[in-house]
């Protein structure tokens, strides 16, 4: 690539704003962004022009196809290619596209998750395109597809999608933030956005060593494995020097997603061997949601041109910390004020107080759906560990919020802790600017200068379901501060009240200790905060009164939505470990059992021909370690079996929160018992009879 290599591919492949100004006729983009700007249903001839303009364009690039790329519950995309092909003229093929073509597709909506909202004979449902995120180029060995951002519902309007609830939620909450503005005199102010910043962490493996790892193919994370002589115990590796061959995969992938307009800004090793991190600036929460599904999906495609996997699960590793997805959250109007923006003098700025308040108040009222909404199988292995925020949710606002916080709870509300200048010690070092307040990384949900941190994110989840539910408890607060100041016949007065009432009901969510300590957990139950520890624990509360009441207020999501909801997350759970339990089956009966019967035979083959070239040979050591294997592949066996039984009868169980427990309980439980043995093996036999590549290979043989 040439020098400035960032401004000469940035963009290329999106049909943005830029793209579109040289496109249309003046008046037709007029017309279109008075559109987006008011809300309003867009014009059919309107529609017409700029498909033809993006049609165009796309062909200009080289496109053939084109598809209306979508997020259905899977957690996923899903896409289905079309050509620009038009019935032919004289054998002479037609290029068309349409309006029609561009606002609406018709995938068949039984054959994705739907929790019961459609039968399968029920299959008609639509995608709607989503005109705030722009269409976007996919170069892959199907050639160039011009890609259209939509929405996914089915043909009674129910939302089968991640997206379409995260756009309510962003209407919601613009609807009754921009409320509260008004009443703080910012009329100019007519619409708020949240803007999000998810940072990605991800393992990168060697291709070859992970195509030996049925677990990792099937389940995307090791089901058996021995801890390798070195972790991260040394810390070594965190912002450590970047390998050259993950180096080259980190300058491949950031030009990938700066043609598609990502804004890839950071990238580092992270805390565990063979894992890193990327993270981008922030955007409008529906177009981050976009933009990060398209992160993985290059990740994973750049990875394997370069002989690399990339393992996007939350735990591929035992012993080791797993992945997460950091999800930095804020609101910004249209004016460009940051909503949690403090200032200088954050206890003199009511407005921020406000809103900040709305923030506290929602969290700690809602913290069991904000729970579950960083709750998947995978996730479950982290959450809690000593190496990601606890299931239990709480705040972190730091030293000077928190001491603004007991100001107000005590009614004297008069200074604010400021920053001060660092003193290094070393005179050629520049004086550096402290911040008012530290950084707490075990928390769950944390302040950090003028957004939350939403840390407990799994890293391969979209983070479509976290920002839905942030944007939606934010915005039924905002609106019932809204509409009791707006009765209010002394604002100012009514406010600060409001403010003191609410901060003093929920000031026990706000924590800024140790969110790993055994203590805390003991602290949280005192305080009355939920604790809850499982995915399957979380998801009744999904369908809880106080939830679908909140959801339904803000027209998010229906009841009948929400249930479909509970039901898919049952099923996924079960399906999930399903296929763990299956495949841990396979490898122990085809691949490790197999391998460890061909080592002791080998190893008592070898005792037997020493004993019969010397009576005296001491043999004591062979026999010491053929007994111990045999003893183990007897524990295998025995638990291989009782693995077997229980996945059988699991089953038989009925479909959702009955299934999903047992699977939880029992199943994971049987699993746990089939890795012990064959864990303990791995360490005692040779290891050119060890079948798959050890932790040791993947980790550290990059």
């Amino acid at each position: 690539m040439e020098n400035n290599v960032i401004e000469q591919v940035f963009g290329k492949n999106v049909f943005n704003d830029e793209v579109m100004q040289a496109k249309l006729p003046k008046d037709v983009y007029k017309s279109w962004k008075k559109t987006l700007e008011t809300g309003a249903d867009l014009d059919i001839d309107i529609a017409n022009v700029v498909a033809h303009a993006m049609k165009e364009w796309a062909l200009e690039h080289g496109a053939t196809h084109y598809t209306h790329w979508f997020q259905p519950m899977t957690g996923v995309t899903a896409e289905k290619h079309d050509s620009f092909l038009s019935p032919a003229t004289e054998s002479k093929p037609v290029l068309e596209f349409s309006g029609k073509e561009l606002i609406k597709g018709e995938p068949d909506a039984s054959s994705f998750p739907s929790g019961g909202l459609r039968a399968t004979n029920e299959a008609r449902g639509y995608t709607a395109w989503d005109c705030t995120s722009p269409a976007f180029l996919q170069e892959d060995a199907a050639g160039v597809t011009l890609c259209i951002p939509t929405a996914f519902c089915s043909y009674t309007g129910e939302a089968l999608d991640k997206k379409t609830p995260l756009l309510r939620s962003m209407e919601a909450v613009s609807k009754q933030a921009v409320r509260i503005m008004k009443m703080f005199g910012h009329e100019d102010v007519t619409k708020v956005s949240c803007s999000v910043g998810p940072e990605q962490e991800y393992f990168l493996v060697d291709r070859e060593k992970y195509l030996q790892r049925k677990d990792l193919i099937f389940s995307g994370r090791t089901l058996f494995g021995a801890a390798a002589p070195k972790g991260q115990e040394l810390d070594d590796h965190y912002f450590g020097a970047i390998k050259e061959r993950i180096a080259a995969f980190m300058k491949d992938l950031n030009e990938e997603l700066w043609k598609v307009g990502i804004l890839a800004k950071t990238q580092h090793n992270e805390v565990a061997p063979a894992q890193h991190e990327m993270a981008p600036i922030f955007t409008t929460a529906n177009i981050a949601t976009d933009h990060n599904q398209m992160v993985m999906e290059i990740m994973r495609k750049v990875a394997k041109r370069h002989g690399l996997e990339c393992l996007l699960h939350e735990k591929p590793f035992a012993g080791v910390n797993g992945s997460g997805k950091h999800n930095n959250w804020s609101m910004v109007t249209d004016t460009g004020i940051n909503l949690l923006n403090p200032g200088k003098k954050p206890h003199e700025n009511t407005k921020f107080l406000l809103f900040l308040t709305a923030v506290i108040k929602a969290v700690d009222e809602h913290a069991e759906i904000l729970r579950l909404s960083a709750s998947n199988p995978g996730n479950d292995h982290r959450l809690g560990a000593n190496e990601a925020p606890p299931a239990i949710i709480s705040i972190f606002l730091g030293e000077q919020l928190e001491n603004i916080v007991e100001q107000i709870v005590s009614g004297d509300v008069s200074t604010s802790i400021q920053g001060s200048k660092l003193d290094t010690g070393v005179h050629v070092l520049p004086v550096l600017r402290k911040d008012a307040t530290d950084r707490n990384r075990t928390s769950p949900f944390a302040f950090t200068g003028n957004k939350f941190e939403f840390r407990m994110l799994g890293s391969s989840m979209s983070i479509a379901d976290c920002n839905f539910v942030l944007n939606a408890i934010v915005a039924d607060t905002l609106e019932a501060f809204a509409d009791e100041l707006e009765k209010a016949s002394d604002f100012d007065t009514a406010v600060n009240e409001l403010i003191k009432r609410e901060i003093t009901a929920h000031q026990r969510i706000i924590f800024n200790g140790d969110g790993y300590s055994d203590e805390w957990v003991v602290e949280a139950e005192k305080r009355g905060l939920p604790n809850v520890k499982s995915m399957v624990e979380a998801v009744p509360y999904l369908i809880a009164d106080k939830t679908v009441s909140m959801f339904e207020r803000q027209n998010i999501l229906t009841k009948a939505e929400l249930e479909s909801r509970a039901e898919v997350r049952y099923e996924n759970y079960a399906k999930t470990i399903n296929i763990e339990a299956k495949t841990m089956i396979d490898m122990a009966g085809k691949q490790y059992i197999p391998a460890v019967i061909s080592y002791v035979t080998s190893l008592a083959d070898s005792i037997n021909s020493i004993k019969a070239a010397s009576d005296a040979a001491d043999v004591s050591v062979q026999e010491e370690l053929l007994a111990k294997c045999s003893g183990l592949l007897a524990s295998a066996q025995k638990a291989l079996g009782k693995l077997k039984t229980v996945t059988a009868e699991a089953a038989q169980k009925d479909e959702g929160i009955e299934q999903a427990l047992f699977f939880k309980d029992a199943v994971f439980a049987a699993m746990n018992d089939l890795r012990a043995p064959i864990d303990e093996l791995e360490m005692l036999v040779d290891q050119d009879f060890w079948p798959v590549p050890t932790y040791g290979d993947l980790l550290f043989e990059v």
